[in-house]
């Protein structure tokens, strides 16, 4: 039987928020407050983020990194791989940006990382992004994606130790796939899944609901927009395809789940941990004091910790 989940409630007392974290969030309200994330189309927001002109610093693209096409549902798929000579295992990584902005290159660096520390190759997806392709396009392609994965790490990296995990969307989509891999294919073939800061419930848990406006990476006006564009053409936000908070998580795998307290999406990753483990499977649970939305693409104390986390999570189920 899986244990239950825990976590410290004192991460919520303000008294215990780092003082770095603190300065972090203040430095981002401040660059925010200017910032009109729905004020221009969604191409320039692209391009603007792409620069270093939103919330996240300008991505370092790695040197170490080989793209690839594979063929998807609604066409070729890039797939970008950054490998050791020998993996231990291998991490396929779903980037996050609300299914409507990012791509697989401005995530290099924390993949570097990870290759580095545990041992592991990384693939990471270029899906097709809302809302010039909404749902169910980009779950398609992540779907793809995996299935290749599934047939071709053996003969590719000499193992079929396999993890998935993302961030924000990211993580929502890898509980997506995770799900259509069972359901759909009848196959559970990743052991382990790191989950950071996910969005699970497409109607908005409550600290979703009621984040408001305050420009701290991600509010509720956001999460309501970044939703209308991934769900253009419609889609029941209580499906488990939609809204994998609402799935039955039998036969899942081990997970990881990060995130911090001044989060938007606190509660999806709250209530998410609890179902994981209610239905049986291993969950971890780890809650960052004063740690905003993907916090770890920041540095400091908490993104030192949760890496070093995440880090020890990935190479364990490799092992």
């Amino acid at each position: 039987m899986a244990s239950p989940v825990q976590f410290d409630p004192a991460a919520f007392d303000p008294a215990n928020a780092p003082a770095d974290a603190l300065a972090v969030n203040a430095a981002i309200l401040k660059r925010m407050a200017s910032w009109d994330t729905w004020g221009a189309p969604i191409e320039e927001i692209r391009k603007l983020r792409r620069e270093g002109n939103g919330p996240f610093p300008p991505p370092v693209v790695s040197a170490r990194a080989e793209a690839i096409e594979i063929d998807g549902k609604h066409g070729p798929i890039t797939l970008r791989l950054i490998a050791p000579s020998r993996p231990k295992g291998v991490y396929l990584h779903l980037h996050g940006g609300g299914w409507t902005v990012g791509t697989a290159d401005m995530h290099d660096m924390a993949l570097e990382r990870l290759v580095d520390r545990a041992g592991v190759a990384c693939i990471s997806v270029d899906y097709r992004l809302a809302p010039e392709h909404p749902y169910p396009q980009g779950p398609d392609d992540c779907e793809s994606a995996a299935l290749w994965l599934v047939r071709e790490a053996k003969r590719r990296f000499g193992t079929d130790r396999l993890v998935i995990g993302g961030e924000s969307a990211g993580a929502h989509l890898s509980a997506v796939t995770l799900l259509r891999l069972r359901d759909r294919h009848g196959l559970t073939p990743f052991r382990g899944a790191n989950l950071h800061a996910g969005c699970y419930d497409l109607a908005l848990t409550p600290s979703a609901r009621r984040f408001g406006a305050e420009k701290l990476i991600l509010n509720t006006r956001d999460i309501e927009m970044f939703v209308r564009h991934f769900l253009l053409h419609g889609g029941d936000v209580r499906s488990p395809d939609i809204s994998p908070l609402h799935a039955d998580l039998k036969g899942m795998p081990p997970a990881l789940f990060t995130v911090g307290t001044r989060d938007a999406l606190v509660d999806d990753s709250l209530f998410m941990a609890a179902r994981w483990a209610s239905a049986g499977n291993s969950a971890s649970l780890e809650v960052y004091p004063a740690g905003c939305h993907v916090f770890i693409g920041f540095p400091g104390s908490n993104t030192d910790k949760c890496l070093a986390r995440i880090d020890r999570f990935v190479a364990e189920a490799c092992a």
